[in-house]
């Protein structure tokens, strides 16, 4: 007889046989024995998980000579011949490679023939989601209401695939990934059965590889039984899987802590160079700050340990870290794998993910959602604090009353919303302001806002420039809101002074300030400043020689200076 594969010699006959899915086995179970089974079934999880096998294990229930029985018994002639796959009754249809509307069409025609040697004639549809919508469409109503004797058993991996009516007339099954306990006791009992002697850490690097599929578990168990020779040893395994061993995880932990990045580099440079993934690798030492994380609780996890094993240099190497940096190591990683994934580049990634590490030393202060009191920082804080505000006593009483009231602080301004003018900015527009820069702007003005769009223009409909100089202006808006939005909208603030510019010939850049903080930034900007006094003195000196009828300019500079800002009757505007 020819070599079979492992998966294949050793494919479970019975539900006693079956690892996992506990919750699959004992509805099917029960129904079988209460007789009240239904027409069509969708079992659906990820591959290796048993599907096609519990089709088959419940088919021979069915269809067994014992019935009704919660097992098939594996002795009788209809048993044996559906485990050898020669049973006419039960029909497997693979429908990867037969997804055409005629093949389903021939399984119609034949399903209301009655069974020729059974109770039931079982369809086991593999893959089911690989059909067309045409064959979906024909096998639905036969689905819905098929003959007495006929029993539908769909299989699939993507049942989102499938269509809403197909699901809403099976019952459905979810199976799930197998656990790592679970492949590692089926995995002995196939060493046990070849008496092949093994390490049992070997087990736990093959169980690991196999992410919760028996078949992917059993293949790879079978490529290190051959590479092996007289004991199945765990550096078979891990040459053989393409894993790395706790060893170098360890030398890796060990130079992270010391900080020694040479070190980190050159073992990652040999990991790299011996053919490991740096994907792969990311993955495990995630795993790898897991186990060490498990290690640190006092409650016994060991069973839990995937790439660890239990000994005092692992268990000293756990608590030499504390778990907020572990946590740490762990989220770098994450956050580097999830970018590996669209990069052909992951050995760089992962080079800068143990860099971070090698440098990360946790957060003492800080934690995930609280944060805890550090006394010697809150002591430290209030003594600054004192020494501030001392220091502003002393200054404030060393001062001569005008400056006291000129250095006084004044608000700052800010909308409702949280935005805040820029004050600094429009102080120096003021002081280098000139007449001829804003008249230059109100007349391209309202050519300018015919340009943009209606929602754009609309913002700018209740704003109006105030001041100007030759390389910025000011906008003053009568509603905070609109202030905000223009401000933080970078696109229309480019679009609108490039349109002056091109009307202009010059590049302004476009200040916007509330009405509000507007009055209160040019009154201040006028007393800082001495316009008003200067403007009240120039009057009593000239007032003799001006005639009531007659009031003429003043000639001082100052006060010229702010009517070429704001206009004639600015100064008059701040006196009222």
């Amino acid at each position: 007889m020819t070599y079979q594969a492992f998966y294949r010699v050793y494919r479970p006959q019975s539900f006693r046989e079956m690892s996992g899915q506990v919750h699959v086995k004992r509805t099917l179970q029960n129904a079988l024995l209460a007789s009240k089974t239904t027409h069509a079934y969708l079992f659906s999880g990820p591959r290796g998980t048993g599907k096609t096998s519990t089709a088959k294990i419940f088919a021979k229930a069915l269809n067994c000579e014992n019935a009704p029985s919660n097992e098939p018994c594996n002795e009788c002639a209809t048993c044996i011949s559906i485990t050898e796959g020669s049973h006419p009754d039960v029909i497997e249809f693979d429908a990867a490679s037969n997804s055409r509307v005629e093949e389903m069409r021939d399984i119609i025609e034949k399903v209301r023939f009655a069974p020729a040697n059974a109770r039931f004639k079982v369809y086991i549809i593999d893959e089911v989601h690989m059909l067309s919508t045409s064959a979906f469409n024909a096998l639905l109503k036969t689905l819905e209401e098929p003959p007495e004797h006929a029993v539908f058993i769909l299989a699939t991996t993507e049942p989102h695939k499938l269509p809403a009516t197909i699901i809403s007339r099976c019952q459905r099954f979810d199976f799930k990934r197998l656990s790592s306990n679970d492949i590692l006791e089926r995995m002995k009992i196939v060493l046990e059965d070849i008496k092949l002697p093994f390490e049992e850490q070997a087990l736990k690097v093959i169980a690991q590889s196999a992410a919760g599929g028996m078949r992917d578990a059993l293949s790879l168990l079978d490529q290190v039984v051959s590479f092996s020779a007289d004991t199945l040893k765990v550096e078979d395994a891990l040459l053989v899987t393409g894993s790395v061993s706790q060893e170098v995880f360890y030398d890796v932990t060990l130079a992270l802590q010391q900080k020694d990045v040479a070190r980190v580099l050159a073992l990652l440079e040999q990991l790299i160079a011996d053919g490991k993934e740096p994907l792969r690798l990311a993955e495990d030492l995630i795993t790898f700050f897991r186990d060490l994380l498990l290690l640190q609780t006092t409650g016994d996890l060991q069973d839990l340990l995937e790439l660890v094993t239990p000994e005092e240099r692992f268990i000293q190497l756990a608590h030499d870290f504390s778990a907020d940096v572990l946590y740490g190591f762990i989220d770098i990683l994450a956050k580097t794998q999830q970018e590996m994934r669209f990069s052909h580049h992951t050995k760089i990634y992962l080079e800068t993910a143990l860099l971070k590490m090698a440098q990360y030393t946790g957060s003492p202060v800080e934690t995930i959602g609280t944060t805890v009191a550090n006394p010697a920082l809150e002591q430290k804080v209030m003594v600054l604090e004192q020494m501030v505000q001392q220091l502003t006593e002393q200054l404030s009483g060393d001062m001569p009353p005008q400056q006291q009231e000129r250095q006084a602080p004044r608000p700052r301004a800010k909308t409702p919303n949280g935005y805040k003018a820029p004050i600094g900015r429009i102080q120096e527009v003021l002081k280098a302001a000139t007449k001829q820069d804003i008249t230059n702007i109100k007349s391209a003005w309202a050519q300018s806002l015919n340009q943009l769009q209606k929602s754009q223009s609309a913002l700018l409909a209740e704003a109006e420039p105030v001041a100007a100089s030759s390389s910025a202006f000011v906008v003053k808006f009568k509603y905070d809101i609109h202030c905000q939005m223009v401000a933080e909208n970078r696109a229309l603030l480019t679009m609108f002074t490039q349109t002056l510019s091109a009307q202009l010939g010059v590049m302004y850049e476009m200040l916007c300030v509330p009405e509000n903080a507007w009055l209160d930034l040019r009154e201040s900007f006028i007393r800082d400043n001495g316009l008003n006094q200067a403007k009240q003195d120039t009057v009593q000196e000239t007032q003799p020689f001006i005639d009531d009828a007659q009031p003429v300019a003043s000639q001082d500079p100052l006060v010229v200076e702010a009517e070429n800002l704001f206009g004639k009757n600015f100064v008059e505007v701040v006196e009222e």
